[in-house]
């Protein structure tokens, strides 16, 4: 990357194209990120049995870190749009190592709120200005761009999964704190990236080029096009809500497998997330963002209806396939929505990954009380049906990629 940012010094003209280093070092910190982030689910089994929590308290915990992941995002984003701080990535990011060291020693529920309320805020930080970092260093390729930075994220959130079923189950809540040394290294990586995103804000204001054309349609209809995307957005994390808080206790109730067995079953589910979302991006830019949306939520409907009627490697399986399918979304719903506001990429970001965030920990709240109420096979039925919701996504604007 040290190369990369001595040429841009010297030659700023040689950073016209897509900046692979760039690109690939912000994917770097988002699989860091997101796998120090599902660590937090993959431990629920563990605080339950030390804590004697019931459902509802574990969804309050993902409530609340799924809320401070979410709501400050859009208003960071906005900001950053307007005042770019390239080094804010690497100061949210200390918030995440903070956080780390306070959930490893957390001796009740209060101080483990606290402690996913800083990694949320770590996260709040990150996304938003990350984004605006891979379009930044895209070269026009955004799809693309916000693949390999998304990518990242699914990736760290499988690894992060099988890492707590080979260090943090074996050894306990303080075992936690080795992941700090992840939060570590994906600070001075930062550092590093601010640097770069420094000189090519000052190469922008230089040439004048603050903005870009923003989308020839009318407002009606961005407004109608990013509702639809909203929708989309609760009917996908609503899904991988329950999937990601409630898949192994699932598993662990109908088919009487260990802790650790299930922590390996979600990680073939988030596995299969994450390759996914790659080729969700190339297909957007081939094919088109609103076909790919559609097909994604729509098209996994089949394989979740099944899952609750099948054996345990037919449950695994069809988990797979649904991964594979549902993930390949929300790149393309992000790209999409900046090409309906593409001056305000930071802000949409911000909503986008908000969303995500939000309305994963409010599904994860509902779920948990569900569960409480009836039982974990019938949450898990329930939210089978969700995907149907993708529909809707053929009433969205075809919006090519790349259109002149």
């Amino acid at each position: 990357m040290m190369k990369i940012l001595n040429r841009l010094k010297g030659h700023p003209s040689l950073t016209q194209g897509t900046a692979y280093a760039i690109l690939f070092s912000v994917g770097f910190c988002h699989l860091l990120n997101d796998m120090i982030q599902s660590v937090i689910p993959a431990l629920y089994p563990l605080l339950k049995e030390r804590f004697g929590f019931t459902f509802a308290q574990i969804g309050i915990i993902t409530l609340v870190f799924q809320l401070t992941s979410s709501i400050f995002q859009p208003f960071i984003g906005l900001y950053a749009d307007r005042h770019p701080r390239p080094y804010s990535l690497a100061t949210g990011m200390c918030f995440t190592l903070a956080g780390l060291l306070a959930l490893a020693f957390a001796p009740n529920l209060g101080l483990i709120l606290m402690a996913v309320a800083l990694i949320g805020c770590g996260s709040s930080v990150f996304h938003p200005e990350a984004s605006r970092v891979a379009q930044m260093a895209s070269g026009g390729r955004k799809s693309l761009a916000q693949s390999i930075f998304q990518v990242g994220g699914n990736g760290g959130s499988a690894i992060g999964p099988l890492l707590a079923a080979l260090i943090v189950i074996p050894y306990g809540q303080h075992a936690v704190g080795w992941f700090a040394v992840a939060a570590l290294v994906a600070s001075a990586v930062l550092t590093r990236v601010g640097y770069w995103y420094s000189l090519m804000l000052t190469k922008i204001k230089r040439s004048g080029r603050f903005r870009q054309a923003s989308q020839s349609l009318p407002k009606t209809t961005v407004r109608m096009a990013l509702g639809i995307l909203v929708l989309m957005i609760f009917s996908k994390y609503f899904f991988n809500a329950c999937m990601t808080s409630y898949f192994t206790f699932y598993l662990i109730e109908r088919f009487g497998i260990s802790v650790q067995q299930s922590q390996f079953c979600l990680f073939a589910y988030l596995a299969a997330f994450a390759i996914g979302t790659l080729l969700g991006g190339f297909l957007g830019d081939r094919y088109g963002r609103k076909y790919v949306i559609l097909f994604s939520i729509l098209g996994a409907a089949p394989f979740t209806l099944a899952m609750p009627y099948l054996s345990l490697w037919g449950t695994i399986a069809m988990a797979v396939l649904t991964g594979l399918i549902i993930a390949s979304a929300f790149s393309a719903i992000v790209v999409y929505a900046t090409d309906l506001m593409p001056d305000k990429v930071g802000m949409i970001a911000g909503v986008f990954f908000g969303l995500m965030f939000g309305l994963g920990g409010i599904g994860s709240a509902f779920f948990g009380w569900l569960a409480d109420r009836t039982s974990i096979e019938f949450v898990f039925k329930v939210s089978t049906w969700l995907p149907l919701l993708g529909v809707i996504a053929a009433f969205l604007p075809d919006v090519r990629p790349n259109r002149g």
